[in-house]
């Protein structure tokens, strides 16, 4: 078959395969490219979820006549002073947006560069360029996208409803706004309210806190806590949710590297190492997560679409990412999620087939409430429960303000503590607070006396190949201080010969393959800690106090002031919250007192 050179409307097409598979594709590459020109406002108009039309309205830097036809060739772009491809600042430089965007539609550029007293347009139809004309317009540029995919009619197909592809849309500009706090943004749909995002004042935390706050939501807001973490010119910045505040998906998960959303498998790895135990299975943290390093320490041309970066030290961004939500978790670690609190309340509406409980003076009450004997003050540094109650004593605890949690006041169905601070109630489930303090005591163990071996009998020989084998025998060391030693074995092998004494008699073979997996992807060993850690929160869980287990007064108490002493207090080792509290205001209202 003879070679030929296919024509530029058939390799646009090619191109735009790539680059726009929907319309919020369109409206990616149409905001980029208004941001990198200095818009301050964007306006985004879609009918039909975008197929119809989309319009993109800004007042950036505009174009003039002469630039317009330009603006529609392929590989033509003002975004590339240089020829250095590891110098990108801006978020759009490939040149293929305009034209994809004009062989696969009905495309109209107008446009008015500042200085200009006139504006300019020009239209592109399935590929076919029309003459750069004079036009009114304002300041800035206005494109206009129509019937998107007509000239690939097979790809329309693809397409969902227009409902599904609006909110496709609509989570692009949300990661575009939050990318720029510093720029307006809004949506409009036909038969939906519209979306305003206004250029958030001050100084790029505060900024950056008002739009995460817009996008995400007040409530948001209330259930997080900023990070803020550099090391060797990298910085890892942001507002992360509380474990206790999660979702099914990771779709409320934004992660941006030097201004540009990404979708990225090795950042999205970290943000699970870095919740690690500390959020339920199958369920997803919330966050704005803004890496920032030197433009040469990132390869953003990696895919067309520009949502793939590939990073020059991927252990030291995957490090730091984990190191920054753990550091941030560990500051606040013992709050749980204060959306909870209107959760219960509203489970609390008087008239639900509730048992309103009264203190009384008798031992035991019906309903499962149980009044709490005293014992002698125990250490806080361990507990011990004893298998019965004490004798009950008249007098309680009293609350002390630097008792954050409060004083024990009761037990119901031998479960829930019921604390009373000085303006709220709260409610404790004992086996998941339990859990956690254990867990913590023993991961503290690990991490104080480093990790107990075990001498296998007969050393495991792992075949993985020549260059998974090398890559673990070069982290020996590191393997090493986590209880693993290994050693080359012939070539393509490894041979273990101790493992963490933890680990008895699990699957050797496996491990290894996960670790050099592992190291593979992100040049580091988390894996094996990542099991240590699941192992200790197994044994945590069964060396718990139990549900259903009666409780005396100073236990409770114990119980409490640990919580407010002890990292992650805030959810147990499975991420479900260990206490919930009710403002005493809140209550009031419940009741009607106020």
């Amino acid at each position: 078959m003879t070679i030929r050179v296919l024509p530029d409307n058939l390799i646009n097409q090619i191109a735009a395969g790539e680059v726009i598979e929907r319309p919020a594709a369109v409206v990616k590459e149409l905001v980029e490219n208004a941001l990198d020109a200095g818009a301050s406002e964007i306006e985004v108009t879609l009918r039909d979820g975008g197929q119809s039309m989309i319009l993109v309205v800004d007042n950036g830097k505009g174009m003039t006549q002469e630039e317009l036809p330009r603006a529609i060739q392929r590989h033509a772009t003002s975004k590339l002073p240089g020829d250095d491809l590891f110098a990108i600042s801006t978020l759009g430089f490939r040149g293929e947006a305009l034209p994809s965007i004009g062989a696969v539609s009905r495309l109209s550029i107008s446009s008015r560069a500042a200085g200009s007293e006139s504006g300019a347009m020009i239209a592109v139809e399935g590929g076919a360029v029309g003459i750069a004309q004079p036009a009114a317009a304002g300041l800035g540029t206005r494109i206009e996208v129509r019937d998107l995919f007509y000239a690939t009619p097979a790809r329309l197909k693809f397409l969902k409803t227009p409902r599904a592809e609006g909110d496709h849309a609509r989570e692009v500009l949300e990661r575009l706004a939050l990318s720029r706090a510093d720029a307006g943004f809004s949506l409009i749909e036909e038969g939906r309210r519209p979306v305003r995002f206004a250029p958030a004042p001050g100084l790029i935390e505060e900024a950056r806190r008002t739009r995460i706050g817009q996008v995400l939501g007040e409530e948001f807001l209330e259930n997080s806590m900023p990070v803020s973490l550099s090391r060797d010119h990298v910085t890892v910045g942001g507002m992360i949710g509380l474990p206790t505040h999660n979702r099914p998906t990771a779709r409320q998960q934004y992660l941006f590297v030097n201004g540009r959303p990404v979708k990225d498998k090795l950042l999205y790895a970290a943000v699970r190492g870095g919740y690690g135990d500390l959020l339920p299975t199958g369920r997803q943290p919330v966050l704005a997560l803004f890496i920032t390093l030197p433009e040469r320490e990132v390869d953003v041309n990696v895919h067309p679409a520009k949502a793939e970066v590939r990073f020059r030290d991927a252990a030291l961004i995957r490090g730091l990412t984990v190191a920054a939500i753990r550091d941030a978790l560990s500051r606040d670690a013992r709050r749980a999620a204060p959306s909870l609190a209107p959760q219960a309340l509203a489970a609390m509406r008087p008239g639900q087939n509730m048992t309103w409980l009264h203190q009384g003076s008798g031992g035991s009450h019906g309903g499962g409430f149980h009044m709490p004997s005293g014992l002698p003050p125990m250490s806080h540094g361990s507990l011990a429960f004893d298998s019965a109650p004490a004798a009950r004593v008249e007098s309680a605890a009293e609350v002390q303000p630097e008792h954050r949690l409060g004083a024990a006041r009761a037990q119901v169905h031998a479960t829930y503590i019921i604390a009373q601070t000085q303006d709220s109630l709260v409610i404790v489930d004992q086996h998941a607070a339990h859990e956690r303090i254990v867990y913590e005591q023993m991961k503290a163990a690990l991490a104080e006396g480093g990790v107990k071996r075990q001498i296998l009998l007969l050393p495991e020989v792992v075949d993985l190949g020549d260059v998974a084998a090398g890559r673990l025998a070069a982290r020996a060391e590191e393997l090493a201080a986590l209880g693993l030693m290994i050693e080359p074995f012939g070539a393509g092998a490894v041979l273990v010969r101790e493992i963490p004494a933890l680990f008895s008699q699990r699957d050797i073979k496996g491990l290894i393959r996960d670790l050099a997996d592992e190291i593979a992807s992100y040049g580091t060993a988390e894996s094996l800690r990542e099991k240590l850690e699941h192992i200790c929160s197994t044994l945590a869980c069964h060396g718990s106090v139990r549900a259903g287990r009666l409780l005396n007064g100073e236990e409770m108490n114990a119980l409490l002031r640990q919580m407010e002493d002890m990292p992650n207090s805030g959810q147990c080792n499975h991420g479900r919250p260990t206490y919930i509290e009710l403002k005493l205001a809140d209550l009031e209202k419940l009741f009607e007192r106020r």
